[in-house]
Order: structure tokens, then sequence, then C-alpha cells
């Protein structure tokens, strides 16, 4: 987060100490509580010693600890490499000597301050990284999901911070005194507005412990108990508070007015029973990335037929999009699909190890305008004649079978067409004979009868010869997930070839 953003909170600590600024585990913790514990951090970090000039590590679960030691950071404007604590040790120590992390901090309790900071030293053998290009305006490094390798570290520019919390807390009506669910973990891209759009603009952060993410029960009483306003959230969430509404006799939120969906797609089953389970809300479908943050807005019509694929909108304001083909490179106009190329204000200057960001980030020269860096998605998209967009898959998730190029997202989204189908995911599985196989995943509604041949049947009408799945496996149980919420494929192939299905 940028200077601004902890000037922001230290006005609002000073005007307003004992308004709620976060919501953790019952406790409710003041603008007042949350700078002294801030400063404490930052009292424990300074006695290190550390160099002005080098950014440190931070391994830490959600918490107010964590919390205040990132805000003692961006206080100090040190630069700060936070990844997800759920990587292995190894990757870990990777990301942090690569980063050049002069310490790794770690916040704990502390029952005087709130908070004190262990650190721990960083061993590596590997000439740093550190600086990127514009490094004095770098405050947070977030890291991508490292699905293909070792996750990608990304400098984000104070600039582009200030840029989307203030573009945030505009869109969503977040000001003081606004209650905003975080489900999401610390380092995901989420929290820059779950926690940072709304603590710089006065509002109050009902935190959901990462260990009870599942429970949706918990959940709801967080919504319901605190008048939860916003929420933003992968649709493992959405699915969860539908099954507590079941359970409990259409139990609903009416309390939110903005609820917002991203990171995956969200079945038609789902979008329908959102008016019944937030009544008073707006639904938006969002998209963005790591490296360029939010890109684009659609609010869906709830009192419209809900359609097969939630589009994911146009370009919000300052963002500029491009459809590039993948065979020519050039540019499509007008209706059409190509792979999603984006600029927005909220973007990285590219990867902190430069030689990571060919084939990601290109210069594009549009409207007659001198060229400007675009990062590249991977998605392939389709432009509508009204100018909205859809996902079509991703680049990297086509496969040969039997020698015909087959998108696993398309057969995925001929699967999750069937009523009864809470979510599904399509794998390709190696064979000797037509290269790659598919396997589907497919998890039901708990009371519906369906099977692998009546799903078949309707999928038939949709997909082609080539693209039905070898091998349909139907589960009543959530299928796996990474640390974010998201489908983990690595975990969702047959059933012998993985060492544990569901999670």
């Amino acid at each position: 987060m940028s200077s601004s953003l902890a000037d922001h909170l230290i006005e609002h600590a000073r005007e307003r100490p004992t308004a709620p600024a976060l919501v953790w585990q019952g406790d409710v913790i003041s603008y007042g509580d949350l700078l002294e514990m801030a400063q404490a951090a930052d009292a424990d970090v300074m006695r290190l010693g550390l160099a002005d000039d080098r950014p440190v590590g931070i391994r830490a679960k959600k918490s107010p600890q964590a919390v205040a030691l990132i805000l003692a950071c961006l206080k100090a404007g040190r630069p700060f490499v936070l990844p997800s604590v759920e990587l292995a040790p190894e990757t870990l120590d990777a990301l942090f000597a690569q980063a050049a992390a002069s310490r790794v901090l770690i916040p704990e309790d502390d029952p005087v301050h709130g908070v004190k900071v262990e650190a721990t030293e960083v061993q590596s053998d590997e000439a740093p990284e550190w600086p990127p290009p514009g490094a004095d305006e770098v405050s947070f490094m977030l890291t991508t999901s490292g699905s293909t390798g070792l996750p990608k570290i990304v400098p984000l520019p104070l600039s582009a911070i200030d840029a989307f919390t203030d573009w945030a807390a505009g869109k969503f009506e977040i000001g003081v005194g606004t209650p905003v669910l975080n489900y999401a973990p610390l380092n995901f891209d989420l929290c820059l507005l779950d926690i940072w759009t709304t603590l710089k603009h006065g509002g109050c952060v009902v935190m959901v412990d990462q260990d009870r993410g599942t429970n949706g029960g918990y959940v709801a009483d967080l919504l319901t108990d605190h008048a939860v306003a916003v929420v933003q959230a992968v649709p493992m969430l959405y699915r969860l508070l539908i099954d507590v509404a079941k359970e409990e006799d259409g139990r609903d939120f009416p309390d939110v007015r903005y609820a917002l969906t991203t990171g995956d797609k969200m079945p038609a089953s789902t979008v329908a029973a959102i008016p019944d389970l937030f009544p008073n809300a707006r639904l938006f479908n969002v998209y963005g990335c790591t490296e360029t943050n939010d890109s684009l807005v659609h609010e869906v019509d709830l009192s419209a037929e809900v359609p097969a694929q939630l589009p994911v909108g146009q370009p919000i304001d300052g963002v500029s999009a491009l459809l590039v083909d993948p065979e020519s490179g050039g540019f499509v106009e007008g209706e059409g699909t190509g792979e999603f190329v984006v600029r927005t204000p909220f973007q990285t200057r590219g990867y902190l190890k430069a030689s990571l960001n060919e084939g990601r980030f290109a210069d594009y020269a549009v409207n007659g305008q001198g060229e400007a860096r675009y990062y590249r998605s991977g998605d392939i998209m389709r432009r509508h004649p009204d100018g909205t967009l859809t996902i079509e898959g991703r680049s990297d998730f086509y496969v040969k079978v039997r020698g015909v190029r087959v998108s696993t997202q398309v057969v995925e989204q001929a699967i999750q067409e069937h009523p009864d189908v809470i979510e599904c995911a399509v794998v390709a599985v190696p064979d000797e004979m037509a290269g790659s196989r598919l396997h589907a995943l497919v998890r039901k509604e708990p009371e519906s009868s369906l099977n692998s041949l009546s799903l078949r049947q309707h999928c038939t009408s949709r997909l082609a010869r080539t693209e039905m799945p070898s091998s349909i496996e139907i589960v009543t149980e959530p299928l796996p997930k990474t640390s974010t919420g998201k489908i983990d494929r690595k975990r969702c192939g047959p059933r012998g070839e993985r060492s544990r299905v569901h999670g």
C-alpha cells in the first residue's frame, strides 16, 4: 500500500480511535488499537537495524498482528514480499532470497502491545533480484499461485495501490463504518479491496479465520452479527452460504449491498440462488489478475434468466483492453475471439525476476498513441456485439485429443450447464493411443439422481465427439480446493492417479 494509505489510516485512528477497524475471532480491534499495534511492530523492526533500501519477507497467516506488521512496513516505506504460508518451506526460502529480503518477519501475539515481531535470517547463494525498476515506488510484493513452478514475485507500485483503493471504494461504496467481509487469505490480491481499501476509507474489516473458511455456518454468523455490507469471494463461499440457507429454512443476509464473485466461474445454479440469499444486494462478476488487479466488471441482472456463462463485463475506468489474434498477432476489432491483453492503472511494471517478463508483458501502440506496456493474460475471450466479454478458456488449458485441439474449460462449461451439477473439473490424462484423454470429476446436488450416463446424454448436444470425457466420476463432496478457494485441478484426476481427492 502507499504511504497515503498509511496516512489515511493514521488519520482515522486519531479522529475516531474507538471506531472498529477489524473483527477477529469474536474481538473488535479499534483504529486506535491497530495503530498502537503497528507502532509496537515498527519498534521491533527498527531494533533489528535493517538496511532502509532492502525489503523484508513476511511469513504470516491472517491475523490482526499480521495486518499491524504490514501497516508498520507501509508507514516506514519498507517494501515487503508476502507469499502464501501454505507454500513448502524451500519454496518460501527461494522467494525470500529472490526478493533480497534482509530478514523474514513473523508477527506474534503479545499481551502488552498486542504484537511482537520475530525475525529469521535469509540464507541464499543466489544473486538477489533487488532492486527492480522503480524500486523506490514499491510496497506490496505479492506472488502468483505457482501452478507452473516457483511463484513469480509481483512488485506493486504505490501509485497503483492508491489508484485501486480509491476506485474500489467509490465503485462499491466503502466508506467510514462500512463492514466488509474479508474471506481471502492475507497474501491474496483480493485483500487489496477487502482489507486495504476498507481500512484506507475508514470501514470495518470482518476477517474470516482461514482455518474455518469452509464452515458455512461460521461465515453466515459473521455476516449476520456484523451487518456486513460488502462481500467479495470465490464462488465456493456462495455455495457454502446456499447450503446454510437450505439447512436453516431460507436464511438470508439482507444487510449485504454488494456481492462480488471473482477468481473462478460461478455456476448458473449459484447465481440463481443469489436473490434469495442476498435480497438487497447487487451482484458483480469481477475479473482481474495479480499482475494487473481488477480489469473488468459485469453487473449481473438478477431479474433476468441466468446465462450459462456469466460475462466478465467491460473494462473499468482507465483500463485499456485488447483482444489479440493468437495466429496473426493482430488486434481483433469488434466481435470476435482472441487472447485478452490488458493495461490497467493498478498494474505492476513487471515481475521482480525480469527474465520472466518475456511472453507475459508486451508493448503495444493503440489508437495512434505511443507504445505502452500491456499484460498478456493467457485467457481466450470472446467480445460480443454489445462489447461485453466472456471467457472461452485459457491458452494453456488446450490439449490435443486424437490430434484435435480441445479446451478443457469448454468441456467444463458444458457439464456445468446441467442443473444438478454444483461444480466440476476436467483434466487431461496422458494416453498412449489418443495422446490425451479427458477425465471429469463432477460434484452433484446431494439429492440428485444424476449419473454418468445421463450426464453424457446432456453433453452430447453440446460437445463434439473429441470433447466428450472418456471417464466421468460423480461425487457429492466438495472438489479439492487451493488455498485461495479455486478448484485444484492437480488433484482432480482419476481416483487411482491421485493421492487425495476430497479436501
